[in-house]
């Protein structure tokens, strides 16, 4: 096919987040017809403001036809302009995305294994036996939405328990977790109308916070017919509380509150590919594998 003669529209998003701002770009036809967009998620917070990160979409009876470069390169020059280091992108393994992004220079730095599992058809008793498992020295708590005051604290401190995740070659940076940045992403996600709820592991004799897993239900569940996707967020253990089931018991009790809500739903998890202990847990808790997607990294 011949290129497609296309107008890029340049767009803000006007949604600034506390970490990150996003600009856009819609191409279009002659005739004003949508061939593609592409999103460039500028992160802004202290350890990160080196990085930004590329989605792509095109139609795909408009593929080949030169709209994915030119939507490709003006969110690079705009990354150029911004004086990122990394733009980093997503792409399902052997998708047309992988090879597009393959052959424009980025590089594979991590792959991510998606996986699902679908809340009807659990095992109830085999989460039981896995809460009841004895775990001296810790307890579970947990909450909905912003965090309590009074562990708002020792929670964001908890978030450090992030820093070793497996990231491959990717050049993430640091995230930087305070409790300013704890609350306004809880409230970023209910003003969307998502549901946030939280798992966390606590230190019994010290009273803090040790490790955590995130669980964001679609807001229809609250109230609603019970259908639709679930989607774990960050699951992690400090290292010096690591080897004691607790990752897999928190895990274990974020689907018990699900199931509890809605039975229908499913849920959906990502993991690196070489993060066993995690991916061991999601087998235990029942989750199977969908898709692998490759993470991209070009370094400008």
């Amino acid at each position: 096919m011949p290129p497609r003669v296309t107008h890029l529209t340049h767009l803000t998003d006007p949604t600034v987040t506390p970490s990150s701002r996003r600009s856009a770009w819609l191409a279009s036809g002659e005739d004003g017809t949508p061939l593609g967009t592409a999103f460039l998620r500028l992160f802004t917070k202290d350890g990160q403001a080196h990085l930004a990160e590329l989605d792509i979409t095109v139609h795909p009876a408009e593929r080949r036809r030169g709209v994915g470069t030119a939507l490709l390169d003006a969110a690079i020059a705009s990354a150029r302009d911004e004086r990122r280091r990394a733009v980093i992108a997503q792409a399902d393994r052997d998708s047309p995305a992988h090879a597009f992004l393959a052959a424009r220079g980025f590089r594979q730095v991590l792959s991510l294994v998606y996986a699902r599992l679908e809340l009807a058809g659990i095992d109830q008793d085999h989460f039981t036996r896995i809460l009841e498992q004895l775990c001296p020295g810790y307890h579970l708590t947990h909450w909905t939405g912003v965090v309590p005051p009074e562990l708002a604290d020792t929670y964001a401190a908890s978030r450090r328990a992030m820093d070793d995740m497996p990231m491959g070659d990717t050049d993430y940076g640091t995230v930087v977790w305070d409790v300013e940045r704890v609350v306004a992403a809880a409230e970023a996600i209910a003003k969307r109308g998502d549901v946030l709820h939280t798992v966390a592991a606590v230190h019994t004799s010290s009273g803090t916070i040790v490790g955590f897993s995130e669980l964001v239900l679609p807001g229809l569940v609250l109230p609603g017919d019970g259908k639709g996707e679930g989607q774990h967020y960050g699951t992690a253990v400090l290292p010096e509380h690591r080897g004691r089931g607790l990752g897999l018991r928190m895990k274990a009790e974020a689907i018990r509150h699900a199931h509890g809500l809605a039975p229908e739903l499913a849920l959906l998890t990502d993991t690196a590919e070489e993060n066993l202990p995690m991916r061991r847990v999601n087998d235990a808790l029942g989750y199977r594998p969908t898709h692998t997607a490759i993470e991209y990294q070009l370094d400008l």
